[in-house]
């Protein structure tokens, strides 16, 4: 009888069990996909009630990439991975989708157990808040699952789009090492990365398997001289231009747009101890350092921020003073990100197998800001500075049992049940207090030297001593006003520094059984209580029925949710945007604060989601294929409104009326301030699509064999409520048609003695940008990947390969929605950096 169960990810994500490596290009290894975990037998993928992917060591190595997120983004056509440049916290911690939602409505999961939160709020959309995935080293895992399907009934808040499971490498001998470089044809970027792992025995029945990853990436510019409308530095006098120069801490043009400077250092660890009688303990955990450091916009005079100011002694001061070439502020950022699980599972006498298990998981950002000014503050301003510091805290204390049930049907029915606390928190500590000082130039007429169009007592001094002062020009830089904080990215102050915590409860249960030869069912139940929001239950359905011995159909249809971090709930931004060139001040409030409810705002409540996937997988002789469709409705989705313009013009109409409604909550520098928004539960979408996964061994002779894999993903998002008291129309429109609707992968590869060669071919499908009511859209773009790795003994092999060896670019901008020196659209998923040669030695042992 061929037995059906639960998928290979579900099983190993419930239970804990770990993934034998498999390596899914090979398409006659499909099926042979083992669990050798605690639930039942081995089985494999085909057999599952919902799509999963399993990509073991073969697969992972065969991506040139050690950036975990630029792996996923290789292998997984619905996993997107952007490079946003100039994007405050998200230069330094990468925003994702899966199936076009953004990462936090995907659980990750390492070794079965959830991943902490990384400390970074994106700023705008959705304001993600999911777990860094850049901080687990490629060289730590052993294989990846992904599972592609809605599964929150199983595992939790967040696992809406689906759920990533990261396996770490037990071995208790041997290891490798890794060295590789490269740079793009350009020029630039150069790039090293070290990786290692190395497996020790603990005793005779434990092991110790330890991973590290050191890597440092120089700057890239895909840029062009600034010169706008507004501004071009090539329509300025010689001396300006050549002092331009020096605006930007990097690159050769005044405001440059590519990959940041970067450097990290990663470390995993993976363990266990085998006590006998079924018990075993197992810790792992990891400590990770990096900095990153990108641009922001170019800062040129009479923008704002370069403005004449009146000083206490009547003379005029510029910040020219401090950058002749005007200045392009640099953000920096550090990364500490450390996390440790333990935990103890075994077997009663009973049959029942347990996993009792803790958690603790931290994530920290600090950020620092040079080649900048705190306008306000005039000649007195430094011009570094600490804006402040995120840090996410996660405890977790969870318990799975797991038991197989004779009912008296055609195989037993595997109930499995479990309970869960979490306590979660997240930090803004202030910076330093010229990060966010209001200085004298906050207000006019800062030293009273006015009144009316006639000078003080005071006025009349400074105009005895030489002064040009002239109260009756109000043009005159004692009105001027600039400016509160660190420009670019002011700090944190007191008012909105502050701790955010809650706690939950979780209780869930699972029955599965294969009721026929043909026919496996699943349910699924969870129930979650928070401290700060009301519960929420949600259920799942699963079903795999073979039609044929070669042809099998799956479904799944369950609801879920996603509880709002207290990272969205708390975070408070005040950065630096520019609408027609102009910089003002943007400030992100917390939903539930007086300044953002002044503005209509609500407190921020779960999402809901239903989930639907139908497929079908076949074998015929050698070609394997899975066929998915899905669709994903999620209600009350969060997601940042359009900004709502501030004016302290009294003739601005709406934009007046919000800068009263600041005033009136006390925000201090209100009147520097040029819009607000805040998170809220905005409207509702439907996402739908297909996934298509092929294997086939190309046979040449009985010693030459081609795999190739081929992946495909089709996925529309689309408004099921009327976003527009939210969104703007230009919003509205990105939100539906900005990222490509299709994109797919077809690699190749093949050994030829010593030699293996790889070929990958990234397919992106059209999209469509949207500015000013004129639409650019964007052809399709295919980007190659060469490589060729040489054993030069069974240890040791060098691998020469190339990224994008054609040096294919995304069309350019034609609508001029990408200001100030950008060529291509930054915030793209297709890669616009161009052709990158590498090589590397690598070494087993």
């Amino acid at each position: 009888m061929k037995r059906k169960s639960l998928s290979c990810a579900v099983m190993a994500i419930i239970t804990g069990s770990a993934l034998a490596p498999v390596a899914p290009v090979m398409a006659e290894e499909i099926e042979e996909v083992a669990v050798t975990g605690l639930r039942g037998k081995p089985r494999s993928v085909s057999d599952s009630p919902v799509p999963v992917d399993v990509f073991g060591s073969e697969a992972l190595q065969s991506v040139s990439y050690t950036d975990t997120n630029d792996v996923m983004k290789t292998l997984v056509p619905s996993y997107n991975v952007t490079r946003q440049p100039i994007s405050d916290g998200g230069t330094f911690v990468r925003p994702a989708q899966l199936r076009g939602m953004p990462t936090d409505k995907t659980l990750v999961l390492v070794n079965s157990k959830r991943r902490h939160r990384a400390a970074l709020v994106q700023i705008g959309g959705s304001g993600t808040q999911g777990p860094d995935i850049a901080t687990i080293p490629s060289s730590a895992l052993k294989s990846v699952e992904v599972l592609r399907d809605g599964a929150a009934a199983q595992y939790g808040s967040d696992a809406i789009a689906g759920v990533i499971n990261f396996i770490l490498k037990d071995n208790a001998e041997g290891g490798s090492v890794s060295v590789r470089a490269g740079e793009y044809t350009e020029g630039d970027g150069f790039q090293t990365t070290a990786t290692g792992n190395v497996g020790m025995p603990i005793g005779n029945d434990g092991f110790l398997s330890i991973s590290g990853e050191m890597s440092q990436s120089d700057f890239t510019s895909r840029s062009e001289q600034y010169c706008e409308e507004w501004f071009c530095l090539a329509d300025q006098d010689p001396d300006f231009i050549e002092a331009a120069k020096n605006a930007s801490l990097e690159g050769d043009v005044v405001q440059p747009w590519g990959q940041p400077n970067s450097e990290g250092a990663r470390l995993f660890f993976n363990a266990g101890y085998d006590l006998g009688g079924g018990k075993e303990l197992y810790a792992f955990g990891n400590y990770s350092e990096s900095e990153a450091d990108g641009s922001f916009y170019y800062r040129y005079p009479g923008n704002g921020t370069i403005e004449d100011l009146r000083e206490e002694d009547g003379s005029v001061y510029s910040p020219l003073e401090k950058f002749p070439g005007g200045f392009t502020p640099r953000f920096f950022g550090e990364v500490t990100d450390y996390s440790l699980v333990s935990g103890l599972k075994g077997e009663m006498a009973s049959g029942m197998l347990y996993d009792f298990s803790a958690r603790y998981g931290n994530s920290e950002v600090a950020y620092t800001l040079k080649n900048t000014v705190n306008p306000s503050m005039g000649p007195d301003s430094p011009t570094s500075f600490k804006p402040g510091t995120l840090a996410n805290e996660e405890i977790q204390l969870q318990a799975d049992f797991s038991k197989e049930l004779d009912w008296g049907m055609s195989a037993p029915v595997v109930a499995a049940f479990g309970l869960s606390y979490m306590d979660e928190s997240y930090d803004l500590t202030g910076g330093d207090p010229a990060s966010y000082a209001a200085g004298p130039y906050a207000t006019q007429d800062p030293w009273s030297f006015c009144d009316g169009t006639t000078p003080t007592e005071a006025g009349q001094a400074v105009i005895d001593g030489g002064s040009t002062l002239n109260c009756a020009d109000e043009n005159d830089p004692i009105y001027t006003v600039v400016g509160v904080g660190s420009n670019g990215f002011p700090g944190y102050s007191p008012e909105y520094s502050g701790s955010y915590s809650r706690d939950s409860y979780a209780i869930y249960g699972d029955l599965s059984s294969d009721v026929s030869d043909r026919l496996f069912l699943q349910a699924a139940m969870r129930f979650e209580d928070y401290s700060d929001f009301d519960s929420e239950l949600v259920g799942k359905l699963a079903l795999q029925y073979d039609l044929t011995e070669n042809i099998g159909l799956r479904s799944s249809i369950g609801t879920g949710f996603r509880a709002p971090t207290p990272g969205q709930q708390g975070t408070t931004n005040v950065s630096t945007r520019l609408p027609n060139g102009f910089p003002v001040a943007t400030g992100l409030f917390p939903a539930s604060s007086s300044v953002a409810q002044a503005l209509g705002a609500e407190a921020l409540k779960p999402e809901t989601s239903t989930n639907f996937t139908f497929g079908f997988t076949a074998d015929f002789d050698d070609l394997s294929m899975t066929v998915d469709f899905y669709r994903i409705d999620v209600d009350d989705r969060t997601y940042a409104i359009s900004t709502l313009d501030v004016s302290a013009d009294s003739g601005a109409g709406s934009a007046y009326d919000n800068y009263l409604a600041l005033v009136d909550a006390g925000v201090v520098g209100a009147e520097s301030i040029g819009g607000v928004f805040y998170f809220t539960n905005a409207f509702d979408t439907r996402t739908q699509g297909v996934d298509v996964v092929a294997t086939y061994p190309l046979s040449w002779s009985d010693t030459s064999i081609t795999n190739l894999t081929a992946s495909f993903n089709y996925n529309k998002s689309e408004f099921a409520s009327d976003p527009s008291a939210y969104l703007n129309e230009e919003d509205e429109f990105d939100f539906e048609n900005f990222q490509p609707e299709v994109r797919g992968a077809i690699t190749a590869m093949h050994d030829i003695g010593p030699v293996s060669l790889m070929a990958r071919a990234n397919w992106y499908g059209s999209y469509e940008n949207f500015q000013g009511g004129d639409v650019q859209e964007y052809d399709p773009v295919v980007q190659v990947d060469l490589e060729g790795r040489y054993n030069i003994t069974e240890m040791t092999n060098v691998s020469v390969g190339g990224r994008n060896v054609f040096d294919e670019y995304p069309e350019k901008d034609q609508l001029g929605d990408y200001c100030c020196g950008a060529v291509y659209a930054s915030d793209t998923a297709v890669d616009w950096q161009g052709s990158f040669y590498y090589m590397s030695l690598n070494h087993n042992f």
